[in-house]
């Protein structure tokens, strides 16, 4: 391929299965129209090709399955100033030193955010009207008498307690509010007038779950984070409580999570587990009052695109010397998801 040289070069380090979901042609036109672009072929990567891939490229585009940037890298490819990641989390992508030494990380965490959002207002529903059983019964030839008895519960009439006013989590506080029910919200980075901003009641984590019948969980998993939602927690929880997990199964003591649930106590959504994928003996996958789904509550095809857009607007913006809008601040990075 030949190169313009007077032209910054911009490496896209995302696995070919993922770019053609993750990048329009638009977009790619775009980008092309300002910068010499490398695409990474179908290959398996390797730190060798990371460094021939990024070999004078001033910024790079990155996703779910690119190998960690190292720092050894960085001194092979010293160009590097920009890494935008076209998804979530940068803590395995990027060590903390690449700040230090100059490079700025971006992501497209507001995208995620959208679809998780949803997602979220989707199990919650889901689990106060459990149309799912509805519809086994109905298939397995149950009687239409016998399943028109069984009301469901109504999201306006419950109390949902949010844990972490993350960008996810604001939007399912946004989502929530036509629907007109009580939200509890605990973050411990969040202002009183903040959450009166929000329209929402700030308290602490043992009296949200004493007091919610659904607790949504929305914080970052770090070691502040990890195993926050304990069994006393849990235990707390009102008989018929519902747990929803979008976040990060290690927030949560999941052995007291199997241990509530086993008992038919309280009932849970869950998106995010341990060990992914979802082991086939799992218990969680023999207990009817969990709902399951792969983590894929930001998965949209909506969203994939708009990550990508998202991310090479952010790059676009980097060569031309304007501020970038979704950029991670080092001093932000340790209460960053």
């Amino acid at each position: 391929m030949v190169f313009d040289e007077k032209r910054p070069v911009v490496s896209i380090l995302v696995d070919s299965k993922w770019q053609r979901r993750i990048f329009s042609p638009a977009s790619l036109e775009k980008l092309a129209a300002v910068a010499n672009v490398v695409q990474a072929p179908r290959l398996s990567f390797s730190d060798a090709n990371l460094a021939d891939l990024l070999d004078g490229a001033i910024a790079c585009l990155t996703g779910w399955e690119t190998p960690p940037l190292t720092n050894e890298l960085l001194e092979r490819c010293p160009s590097l100033r920009l890494v935008a990641h076209t998804a979530g989390t940068v803590h395995h992508l990027v060590p903390s030193t690449f700040f230090q030494r100059g490079v700025r990380v971006t992501h497209s965490a507001a995208a995620l955010a959208e679809g998780v959002s949803e997602f979220t207002i989707l199990q919650m529903l889901q689990c106060l009207r459990r149309l799912d059983r509805f519809e086994q019964r109905l298939r397995s030839g149950e009687p239409w008498h016998t399943l028109t008895h069984l009301p469901g519960r109504l999201l306006q009439a419950q109390t949902v307690g949010l844990v972490g006013a993350s960008l996810i989590g604001r939007g399912v506080i946004e989502r929530l509010r036509p629907f007109g029910c009580h939200i509890l919200m605990y973050d411990p980075y969040l202002s009183l007038a903040e959450a009166t901003d929000l329209g929402v009641e700030l308290i602490d984590l043992d009296g949200l779950f004493a007091r919610s019948d659904i607790v949504s969980l929305h914080a970052p998993l770090l070691p502040a984070t990890r195993g926050m939602i304990s069994a006393r927690h849990l235990a707390s929880l009102r008989d018929g409580g519902i747990l929803i997990n979008t976040a990060r199964a290690g927030l949560v003591d999941d052995a007291a999570l199997l241990e509530e649930l086993t008992s038919g106590r309280i009932s849970a959504a869950l998106d995010v587990f341990a060990t992914e994928p979802l082991p086939d003996n799992h218990p969680f996958l023999t207990l009817p009052n969990v709902l399951l789904s792969p983590h894929i509550a930001a998965m949209t095809t909506e969203t994939l695109l708009k990550q990508g857009e998202m991310m090479i607007d952010e790059v676009i913006r980097f060569l031309a010397g304007e501020p970038l809008i979704y950029e991670i601040l080092p001093q932000k990075l340790s209460i960053t998801a």
